[in-house]
């Protein structure tokens, strides 16, 4: 049957409007319907931290210049030791970071923190590569030469050293402080006691050779007060500084004799007000970080019993003894982290601080040609 002629023009009309509504209603379904729409990842925003509350994983403190802080990764904690990340800016004033030991943010981390000691000799353990290209690598240790093991494999992945060695990337230690203004607050802290030496690391591979040797020919001619380990009973954390505050000289003897090696064995009898008799380094290196008239250094007498005869004397002299003391009038020790746990949180925080402050390159080196130098 065919149509009149004059009906097909309006047959077109009808059928195009059909047509352009059923595309319109397609194009409405594809961009309103739920089970069409693609879903929505957002990019990876570090800002978001300073509003989230990570607990002790990541510091959400927001600087004062605004400015997106960098992440600092803790790979491994050392000695599993675990505290607070909060006590950087509790303890020290230290919120230059994000510090955190979330591993899900290594492509992001603009530093990782690896422990020497916590590598496994396959280094299997170390994080993945490639490593992000703006990423540091920063290599913990505190222990002395004698007391690194060679792990092959590490000598060219570093990009900062963390130690106590001056010439460290990131160099902390235990500074005393001067003041143009006298401190009139000091005390010399009541003795009851003459020579005491804390001490329990007796195992003969960490290089105690030496100091053993020394103490056992002191004991000959005069008597020290042992605690620690080594008198079979281990101190508490807190009377580490009240006893130490109790003794008049306390022996200072670091487990290994290396360049810039001396450690809190050094501070602690200086903040407790004893005078430290010290065996380690040559003095002048011990003067790099101590007055030379705070502390006795072994080496400054011919033997063992020149020294005992030396402290027996001070110990009748007053006036000698407060000489030692002569040092606090402008010098000041701060006592340092005594809980089993807090070892590492000054290493830790400094790195903190580091990156927060130093953004610019930094060529990975040969750590052991500098380390064992």
């Amino acid at each position: 049957m065919m149509l009149p002629t004059a009906k097909l023009p309006q047959l077109g009309l009808v059928v195009i409007g059909w047509i352009g509504g059923l595309f319109t209603c397609l194009l409405f379904l594809q961009y309103n319907s739920p089970k069409c729409a693609p879903e929505y990842v957002p990019p990876f925003q570090p800002e978001i931290y300073k509003s989230v509350n990570f607990s002790k994983h990541i510091s959400t403190t927001s600087g004062e210049t605004g400015e997106e802080k960098p992440i600092l990764l803790l790979w491994f904690w050392p000695e599993n030791y675990r505290w607070n990340f909060q006590d950087c800016k509790t303890i020290y004033n230290i919120d230059g970071c994000h510090l955190t030991d979330r591993r899900n943010l290594y492509n992001q981390a603009d530093a990782v923190l690896i422990f020497h000691k916590a590598i496994n000799h396959d280094l299997s353990n170390l994080p993945p590569s490639p490593r992000p290209p703006f990423q540091k690598w920063i290599w913990l240790h505190v222990e002395s030469p004698t007391n690194t093991p060679r792990i092959p494999g590490l000598e060219n992945l570093f990009n900062l050293t963390l130690s106590y060695r001056r010439d460290a990337d990131i160099s902390v230690r235990y500074p005393l402080t001067v003041s143009k203004k006298p401190n009139e607050d000091f005390v010399i802290p009541k003795k009851d006691k003459l020579l005491c030496w804390f001490v329990s690391n007796l195992a003969p591979s960490t290089g105690i050779g030496t100091r053993m040797s020394y103490y056992n020919e002191l004991k000959k001619y005069i008597t020290v007060r042992i605690f620690g380990s080594m008198s079979g009973a281990r101190m508490k954390d807190e009377e580490y500084f009240p006893t130490m505050s109790s003794c008049k000289f306390y022996l200072s003897f670091e487990n290994s004799v290396h360049k810039d090696y001396i450690t809190e064995k050094l501070n602690g009898p200086l903040a407790a007000g004893t005078v430290p008799v010290v065996l380690g380094p040559p003095r002048q290196n011990y003067e790099d970080f101590a007055p030379g008239n705070s502390f006795i250094h072994v080496d400054d007498f011919p033997n063992a019993e020149a020294l005992a005869n030396y402290l027996l004397k001070l110990d009748k002299d007053d006036e000698a003894y407060k000489r030692y003391f002569d040092w606090r009038k402008h010098v000041r020790a701060t006592p340092h982290l005594t809980l089993w746990n807090q070892e590492f949180i000054s290493y830790i925080c400094h790195a903190c601080e580091y990156i927060g402050k130093h953004r610019e390159y930094k060529a990975a080196h040969d750590i052991y040609k500098w380390w064992f130098s």
